[in-house]
């Protein structure tokens, strides 16, 4: 039976502040980007024309209600998307480095998408979705930790596949023990893992990627893992295949905010595509194809949220760089 949701997705709902240049009186400016991991990887599904969802919380401010109009605007459901009026929306500042890595500073203590209660959910969004996605910003503190583990519990009894995206940030978390005992619960949830290099070799403790991912084959059993690698491309592991794509490097890459999302959401598109049964290398080669394409277009546009690529852009990009 087709669920009326494609993907539903649990977390952060917030607005990065990126780094724009320098005023005339020589200040840092910042531009408001919506953002927020889940969200972005929602947004690139929807341009793909899937149907989506979004379950979290900002606050009854200007930024809460600009994010809530936003999400509207590239079309995800805000059903799940609870306004408090005594919380304040989660803010992030991001500055990019010399080489494109980049700097976070979160104002969240608390934020509003950590505040999310067990009761606040909209349970109906969860039944009726074919994959359930989270990260691990909501498990960083107790209540929304809670309030996270009881949706992946309704979601797997409803037969949702389920999509997990560790999205390390460690400024946010007590003590990285404490965030890898809450990565190892996502691990051994979830049927399809999105995971970046620095966050397998952090987990794992081999700087060999393979390796890393055989350690997490053996214990958890994922049945897709795709493994993010910046500029030096992506891999799919699925049963005993291993495929490798390279990137679509650009000299106009402006920042890598929601490069990962994007391609992440990409992934997702293809597994409600295909299904997650019966893979094979050329399936595999057109998803990590696509969604390095698509990750790789993001780079050039400032935030992600509101300017994921078109597919006809995506696919016409890719002919291009390959010419």
């Amino acid at each position: 039976m087709k669920k009326k949701y494609d993907v539903v997705a649990l977390g952060e709902l917030l607005i990065d502040f990126t780094d724009n240049g320098v005023s005339k009186q020589g200040n840092t400016v910042f531009e408001a980007n919506p953002g927020g991991a889940p969200c972005n990887v929602l947004a690139m599904l929807q341009k793909l024309g899937n149907k989506t969802a979004f379950i979290g919380k900002v606050g009854e401010d200007i930024f809460g209600t600009k994010l809530k109009s936003v999400l509207k605007e590239v079309g995800i459901d805000t059903s799940g998307l609870v306004i408090d009026k005594d919380a304040r929306t989660t803010l992030a500042f991001v500055q990019t480095l010399k080489g494109g890595d980049r700097d976070f500073s979160f104002y969240r203590n608390p934020g509003a998408d950590m505040m999310l209660r067990s009761d606040e959910v909209n349970n109906k969004l969860i039944k009726n979705c074919a994959i359930f996605h989270f990260g691990t910003l909501s498990m960083t503190h107790k209540e929304v930790r809670k309030t996270t583990k009881k949706a992946i519990k309704k979601a797997k009894e409803s037969g949702a596949l389920i999509s997990f995206d560790p999205n390390l940030r460690p400024p946010l978390w007590k003590s990285l023990d404490d965030a890898k005992k809450q990565v190892a619960y996502g691990l051994g949830q979830c049927d399809i893992l999105k995971i970046s290099d620095n966050e397998i070799q952090w987990f794992t403790g081999e700087k060999d990627f393979d390796k890393g991912i055989k350690k997490l084959q053996e214990e958890y059993k994922i049945p897709l893992i795709v493994l993010s690698m910046g500029k030096d491309g992506s891999r799919a592991y699925y049963k005993d295949l291993k495929v490798e794509k390279a990137a679509f490097v650009q000299k106009n890459t402006i920042e890598t905010t929601g490069a990962g999302d994007t391609f992440g959401g990409c992934c997702l598109h293809f597994i409600l595509k295909y299904g997650i049964e019966d893979l094979d290398k050329e399936n595999l080669e057109k998803m990590l194809t696509f969604a390095n394409g698509a990750a790789s277009l993001i780079t050039t546009k400032k935030g992600a949220l509101r300017v994921m690529p078109e597919k006809e852009e995506v696919k016409d990009f890719i002919k291009k760089f390959k010419k």
